[in-house]
């Protein structure tokens, strides 16, 4: 009986993380412990911790009088929604949450196992960074979790949540996941704090302004989804979940869903007159897709892309579309990166791709092509040519130049290609063209300005419409917008067992 006794003193030991002092310095922050973000997290009783008794090894700098059961890091499995999960949550009341050697142990335990059974990985990240007393064995720590980062990529879904500060070679293993989340005003990242910062570069800026939640957001992209507190980033991470399978080899289960009238007639009075007029492609989406179920991914970063998840008649889909609202919807250097991260992802893990075409072209100018808009946009280009899952297009306005041919055209690999009769399909604008092409006989009318609106009315007539394309079989139907979801219903049903070998390669090399 006493070593039972024994046993849960050595538990309730373990639960008390630091201790109560600094679990109530954690609440007065406004921040959860590591303990109630995996209860918030996870099913009801659902929660098998491994390694609760693991104790660090140093011996230096008085550490060895500081002994805390678990070592600053939780880590277990569970369920989501009946689902399987390997979890670690970081736990700031004992040094910080800072990684040593056995901190690192107990993750890379947890990574291993999730490889073996095919379950995706959650990182509740919550510390200081790598515990200074231990030298380099912290950081042999560090790469050790971002080689088995890199091994999972592809193979299982890894999520991050960034729950307080994650600084120096900390951010590197979150950069490698799938998603990353941030809470704003207590989360942040960067390679170096702002003290560094200044002594540096004499740049005088706030932990917030260089790497929270709203500059990752926002700025820089880092962060893919950013929330007001943790709770909703946890919530945050149940529905993320709910869109994508348990690894590579798995698919989505469906959701139920029950057959009704798919026709959609706002769609048929979406698109403006006026061919300059924006309108917003979330109307357009969320039209398409069954009620409430758009999830979007990179909200406020790139806003001339938006991509995120969405069922259709139950089936999980990844949409990629531009954003006339903004920019026009052109493409640029960010825009293209945020769309060629997100199609690999969905083609990672068998997610079908919905792409929703009006795009002007490429953003010109020498900021663009001095920060390399051509091997960006090639990333956009490349990931659509590479991906296998069934991919669908509706060109639903302007499908102009080298970006035509990007967004998922017939030429790179789709299934299906749809366009709206209000679809232009050119090489570049109607009055770009005819000053190119009339060039001669505009310069030398009676009154050029007539003549141009002539011969740009001629080549509207003429070029600015889907039907060239349809005739060349690069359209596959027009049809009428308040047709599209079921059509795409249809479309994705019978492409559901589409099958795509890749050259054999141990990998391409996409232009990074």
């Amino acid at each position: 009986m006493d070593k039972i006794n024994i046993l849960q003193d050595k538990k309730n030991q373990a639960l008390k993380g630091g201790g109560e002092d600094r679990i109530a310095s954690q609440h007065k922050k406004g921040k959860l412990t590591a303990r109630e973000r995996i209860e918030l997290l996870v099913d009801e009783d659902s929660f098998e911790e491994i390694g609760m008794f693991v104790e660090h090894r140093s011996k230096d700098f008085g550490l060895e009088k500081e002994i805390y059961l678990g070592d600053g890091v939780i880590t277990g499995y569970g369920k989501i929604n009946g689902r399987p999960v390997y979890v670690f949550s970081q736990d700031f009341t004992v040094f910080g949450g800072s990684l040593s050697e056995t901190h690192a142990e107990k993750i890379i335990k947890i990574m291993d196992l999730a490889m073996k059974n095919g379950i995706p990985v959650i990182g509740l990240n919550d510390s200081g960074g790598a515990r200074i007393q231990e030298g380099v064995v912290s950081l042999g720590g560090y790469a050790d979790i971002f080689y088995r980062n890199t091994l999972a990529s592809g193979v299982i879904p890894q999520i991050s949540a960034i729950l307080g500060p994650c600084a120096g070679g900390a951010v590197y293993s979150p950069a490698i996941t799938d998603f990353i989340m941030m809470v704003e005003h207590s989360s942040y990242m960067f390679v170096t704090g702002p003290n560094v910062v200044k002594t540096v570069t004499h740049e005088d800026v706030t932990s917030e302004e260089l790497g929270g939640a709203s500059a990752h957001g926002s700025k820089s992209g880092v962060t893919h989804f950013t929330y007001a507190n943790e709770v909703e980033c946890i919530k945050g991470i149940k529905t993320l979940l709910s869109y994508i399978p348990q690894n590579c080899e798995d698919f989505v289960p469906k959701t139920a869903y029950e057959a009704g009238d798919e026709a959609r007639l706002k769609l048929d009075s979406v698109i403006p007159a006026n061919p300059t007029q924006p309108y917003d492609m979330r109307d357009v989406i969320h039209e398409i897709a069954d009620s409430e179920s758009f999830y979007e991914v990179h909200k406020d970063f790139a806003e001339n892309i938006v991509v995120g998840f969405a069922r259709l008649a139950g089936r999980s889909i990844g949409i990629v579309a531009n954003q006339p609202a903004v920019l026009a919807g052109v493409l640029d250097i960010n825009s293209s990166r945020k769309g060629a991260r997100f199609v690999r992802f969905c083609d990672c893990f068998n997610i079908p791709l919905l792409t929703l075409v009006d795009v002007p072209g490429f953003l010109p100018g020498t900021d663009q092509e001095w920060h390399g808009i051509i091997t960006n946009g090639a990333k956009l280009l490349y990931a659509f040519s590479e991906a296998t899952v069934p991919k669908i297009t509706v060109i639903t306005r302007k499908a102009y130049g080298g970006a035509y041919d990007v967004m998922n055209s017939k030429h790179i690999g789709a299934d299906m290609n749809y366009a709206w009769p209000t679809a232009e399909i050119a090489v570049m604008g109607a009055k770009g063209a005819a000053e190119i092409i009339f060039k001669k006989e505009i310069s030398t009318a009676e009154n050029p300005t007539v003549k141009l609106d002539e011969m740009v009315n001629m080549y509207t007539e003429n070029f600015a419409n889907p039907y060239k394309a349809a005739a060349r079989g690069f359209v596959d139907e027009v049809i009428s917008p308040s047709q599209t979801r079921q059509k795409l219903i249809k479309a994705f049903e019978i492409n559901e067992t589409k099958a795509v070998k890749l050259p054999k390669k141990k990998h391409g090399n996409i232009p990074l």
